[in-house]
């Protein structure tokens, strides 16, 4: 359509035309003309409703076959996505969930036989460009960044950022994305970054479904939006259940627009614009999603639209019947309310179009849909079949050998016969003809073992690559020394503010927020006076809701900005632990290399009096957040560095502050915001020759005191500092002091076996350090409870100063008893 407006004008008074049918497409007059434009355009809208549903409906079946393992799909919401769509434009992002099909179908975004590839999770980024076959069908993601590590040119890209399943996981993410809009419309510096943004027109459409308002961080997020007035179009599927409960379980007055009717935006007031329609009447979700966009785009005001009375004709997923908890009267009402039904009885009630126009679309679909769904198939399998064409010719080479003749068989008949076909059956079937053979060299198995060799490393390419950037890596910047012309010891928090001050005004694109940054530059006043230089769009403050803060960093590093998010301390971390974990650690990943977010989450603790602020579940973190980058540093002015680094870069990181650092004197560097601290790369703070010891952030100090009361007694350790839990180690320093040294122990203040386990197999495992020990390797940890409160409560909880002397003392009494006798 040419013109919007005249799809809107004939909308509104569709009920008086009667001849829609017989209007030619030649026909001269303008009114005529946008009459048929109206038609074709209705018919579109048709044509996607149709295809989509019989995706749906022919992608169940190809579960129940076997030849995809899951399926989640759209079917009952195409109305609505559609109605979406059309107010979709470029630059804009969807931050959605599984049941999205139609809305990147109908912006083309995402083809029939693409849609099918990931089903059969077809590994190749060609066919499969939303996640190379590493997510579950209707898991949708563009691929905005470029081979080289840079991005697109974002603001010619219809956007959806990489969907994930966890409930309401998507709400954080949409507040980034909608406040870099804000930003970029508010914020005259950064006006040169036109390809990230249209002086901030984008608007977010982030979806959800009913039951999922019920999460903690939709509520939250909602919250951050009304407060925020950001554009960010909230839509909610309603179809009356969250799997087999019932909405009145779910939700205040079973309706989640009348629950936030609080939030409704009035004037002079923040909040947020409710919309309520049903998903199955198309005019009226036309001009729903029209007001919605508008208000969003224009005036940069937050809506939420709640789409009630939506179906779910195949239920909640291919793991089961809707009919086992649907009553036969809610049974009957959504097949007379689907609103594919209901688009169709709209069309012709309006005479937009006859029956058989409509049965030649729904046919057409049919075909086009199965095939899309046979070229997927096909694509798939044929790579599947030439590999095993060549593992079946490998294996009668072996053969000829007449060896093993009868065993042999029996494996080659076992791999010919299964119905499915996957890689790891021929690794099997190959690693089995190999053990064959172990007593017994051969040409030919040699062969089978060079195609092993060969499938290795496409495996590690298809399913274990990119779970950090190979580009923009934290690991490959230089790192450069701080320079000191003088000696001038001043408090680490001012190392850590002025450092902040250097990278402000260095890099326009750099903003830091959190609770109590802004006005009052942080509670251990790391951030003094930098907003009232830099301003609020620059350092501010946010509300006590660490999801949407660590949403707000993932969504604006996605449009290009680099977000340096606030937790306060550290175990409110965990408050935000899903969008870390199951969003953050997993984008590069989970998109092959197609989206990243460079955040940089900063927090503090560790070394305080008490149960709370003080403790240090690195082991926990470290677990969860594979795909970040974990830094602890033991002084600020190695945090100052680590930024540094990481701004330099585009790994997401956290990286926590030493709580009882900031008031401890430093000496403070002249090169400011530019000597970088090495990810990845331990250092060696003291050299030793009789034991290993590895700690780090503010353990350090703690072991610095017991070395010298251990040199007392001739005792010499090497003290190495790993400075950062992922990476770690990668140049193997740990391993070769170990070589020296035939000792180690591994220190810090986690529970036992949390980051101290972690620590000693990436050393004794993955550096074959126990080849060299002489002795038993030692962790030494906190106990396994929060620290308790006053002095004696800490270093009773915490290794303290005497633990780590007699954990090394004893560990040289048991090599020379004599030269260190028993002490207590």
């Amino acid at each position: 359509m040419k013109n919007k407006i005249d799809f809107f004008i004939i909308l509104a008074n569709v009920e008086r035309i009667k001849t829609m049918s017989d209007i030619s497409v030649h026909n001269s007059n303008k009114a005529d003309l946008d009459l048929n434009d109206f038609k074709l355009e209705v018919l579109a809208d048709f044509k996607i409703a149709m295809e989509s549903r019989e995706a749906s409906l022919l992608g169940r079946k190809e579960v129940l076959t076997g030849k995809a393992k899951f399926g989640i799909f759209g079917d009952g919401k195409e109305l609505a996505q559609i109605a979406l769509a059309r107010n979709f434009q470029k630059g804009d992002f969807r931050s959605g969930y599984y049941r999205d099909q139609t809305i990147v179908l109908a912006l083309g975004e995402v083809t029939l036989q693409q849609y099918y590839s990931q089903m059969y999770a077809h590994t190749d980024i060609e066919h499969e460009p939303q996640s190379g076959g590493r997510q579950m069908n209707c898991h949708y993601g563009t691929r905005y960044i470029n081979p080289d590590g840079t991005w697109k040119n974002m603001v010619d890209l219809k956007v959806s950022t990489t969907d994930l399943s966890p409930t309401a996981s998507q709400m954080p993410r949409s507040i980034g994305l909608g406040l870099a809009s804000k930003f970029y419309r508010n914020n005259p510096l950064l006006q040169d970054l036109s390809q990230f943004s249209n002086n901030g027109n984008e608007v977010t459409f982030c979806t959800i479904g009913d039951a999922s308002t019920s999460e903690g961080i939709f509520l939250e997020a909602i919250n951050a939006a009304g407060v925020l007035q950001i554009p960010v179009v909230f839509s909610v599927w309603d179809d009356g259940h969250g799997i087999s409960v019932p909405v009145e379980l779910q939700t205040t007055k079973a309706s989640i627009s009348k629950a936030l009717a609080g939030f409704q935006k009035q004037p002079y007031t923040n909040g947020l614009e409710i919309i309520k329609v049903n998903g199955w009447d198309y005019p009226a979700l036309i001009r729903a999603y029209d007001k919605a966009t508008k208000l969003a785009r224009e005036q940069h005001i937050p809506v939420l639209v709640h789409v009630a009375e939506l179906t779910q004709p195949q239920g909640h997923s291919t793991s089961g019947s809707h009919e086992r908890y649907k009553s036969k009267e809610r049974l009957e009402w959504e097949k007379e309310y689907d609103c594919n039904v209901q688009f169709e009885k709209w069309i012709l009630e309006n005479k937009i179009a006859n029956e058989e126009e409509l049965e030649k679309i729904k046919a057409e679909a049919k075909i086009t849909v199965r095939d899309a769904k046979n070229e997927a198939w096909k694509a798939y399998i044929t790579p599947l079949k030439e590999e095993l064409n060549e593992v079946i010719a490998l294996i009668d080479s072996v053969l000829s050998q007449n060896i093993f003749v009868n065993e042999i068989n029996e494996i080659k008949n076992s791999l010919l016969s299964e119905l499915d076909l996957y890689h790891h059956y021929m690794i099997t079937a190959v690693k089995k003809i190999i053990r064959l053979f172990i007593h017994q060299p051969n040409a030919k198995v040699e062969d089978l073992k060079n195609w092993l060799t060969k499938q290795k490393d496409l495996n590690y390419d298809r399913y274990n690559s990119l779970l950090y950037t190979e580009t923009f890596s934290s690991t490959a910047v230089q790192p450069v020394a701080p320079v000191y012309s003088e000696e001038k010891p001043v408090d680490g928090r001012i190392i850590l503010r002025d450092n902040f001050d250097a990278i402000l005004a260095k890099d326009n694109r750099v903003c830091i927020f959190g609770e109590d940054s802004g006005k009052i530059g942080g509670v251990n006043q790391g951030l003094e006076g930098l907003q009232a230089k830099y301003g609020e769009m620059r350092v501010f403050d946010t509300g006590i809701r660490e999801a949407t803060i660590m949403g707000k960093g993932v969504g604006m590093s996605i449009r290009g900005l680099r977000p340096i998010a606030e937790v306060q301390y550290l175990d409110y971390v965990v408050y935000g632990l899903m969008t870390l974990t199951d969003d953050l650690a997993s984008l590069h990943y989970r998109t092959k290399g197609g989206q990243k977010a460079p955040i940089i989450i900063r927090t503090r603790g560790h070394r305080f009096e008490g149960i709370w602020h003080s403790g240090s579940p690195m082991g926990m973190l470290i677990h969860s957040l594979r795909g970040l980058v974990i830094a602890v540093p033991r002084n600020m002015t190695q945090a100052a560095g680590m930024y540094n680094t990481l701004l330099e870069a585009h790994d997401p990181a956290l990286i926590v502050e030493p709580l009882m650092s900031y008031r401890k004197k430093e000496l403070l560097p002249d090169n400011l915001g530019e000597f970088k601290t090495p990810i990845g790369i331990a250092e060696v703070l003291q050299e030793g020759i009789d034991v290993t010891l590895v700690t780090y952030g503010t353990c350090v100090s703690i072991a610095e005191e017991a070395i010298l009361q251990l040199k007392q007694f001739g005792i010499s350790v090497e003290l190495i500092d790993i400075q950062t839990l992922l990476p770690f180690d990668l140049t193997g320093v740990i391993g070769k002091s170990i070589a020296k040294t035939n000792r180690v122990v591994f220190m810090d203040e986690d529970v036992s076996g949390g980051a101290t386990g972690f620590m000693m197999q990436k050393v004794l495992d993955e550096q074959n350090a126990y080849f060299h020990l002489d002795a038993q390797p030692k962790t030494l940890s906190a106990k396994d409870h929060r620290p308790a409160y006053g002095s004696d409560g800490n270093y009773f909880s915490k290794p303290n100063v005497e633990d780590v002397f007699d954990t090394i003392y004893n560990l040289m009494r048991e090599g020379n008893p004599t030269k260190f006798p028993e002490l207590y």
